[in-house]
């Protein structure tokens, strides 16, 4: 067979002098290595992850990470002879993500409040402001407020235990977020009502509906 592209034509005899390497695609984890896979990513996922996006990241059936996530949630609850975890894997909104278990979160609370005592930054503060006054909120409705990136300001508002996540928007799937119980211990105040009025200029979530 004969082309026309030089190095089309040169690749065979490269490849035979060692000059040059196949391309082959990343190897995929064994059976015994998905669980693991299926770990490593839940343990860096900000949102809960649907099976189906398991399954596209690892090139895996959806059955096969099915059964890969049942194994783990019974490895954490330490099903058998194993040692039942301080978290646990829990399904959210259709997707799965690993949690601290509910009877150690005053346990984690205490420990980010006291070793990690430094002040809120302005962001922080800001996206903090916002999602108080228009809580339930998304992401990306955060985002449309401020006009900036709030990823890793929402993780560290979520690490100080100020906000948590109580809700799923019926129509995307997206994490939506509230205040917690902390925060009015902080501020001083009984409920979200007392909090004073909110500033006209402020745009409302209604202003960014679409956003999600």
């Amino acid at each position: 067979m004969t082309t026309d592209d030089p190095d089309l034509s040169r690749e065979p005899v490269a490849l035979l002098l060692g000059l040059a390497r196949p391309q082959t695609a990343a190897p995929r984890p064994d059976s015994g290595g998905i669980e693991r896979a299926v770990e490593a990513i839940l343990m860096v996922a900000d949102e809960p992850q649907p099976l189906v996006a398991l399954a596209s990241a690892l090139d895996r059936p959806v059955s096969v990470i099915r059964n890969a996530v049942e194994r783990l949630v019974a490895d954490y609850d330490g099903a058998g002879s194993g040692v039942r975890r301080g978290f646990e894997l829990r399904e959210v909104g259709g997707g799965w993500r690993i949690y601290v278990r509910s009877e150690h979160d005053s346990v984690v609370r205490d420990f980010v409040l006291t070793q990690s005592p430094a002040k809120l930054s302005q962001a922080a503060l800001e996206t903090l402001a916002v999602i108080a006054y228009k809580q339930p909120i998304t992401r990306g409705q955060i985002s449309s407020i401020r006009a900036v990136n709030v990823d890793g300001v929402v993780r560290t508002l979520l690490g100080r235990g100020l906000i948590a996540e109580v809700s799923t928007d019926p129509e995307t799937g997206a994490m939506a977020y509230g205040t917690t119980d902390l925060l009015l211990s902080f501020l001083g105040l009984n409920s979200l009502d007392e909090l004073p009025p909110l500033s006209p200029l402020l745009a409302g979530v209604e202003a960014v509906a679409d956003v999600r």
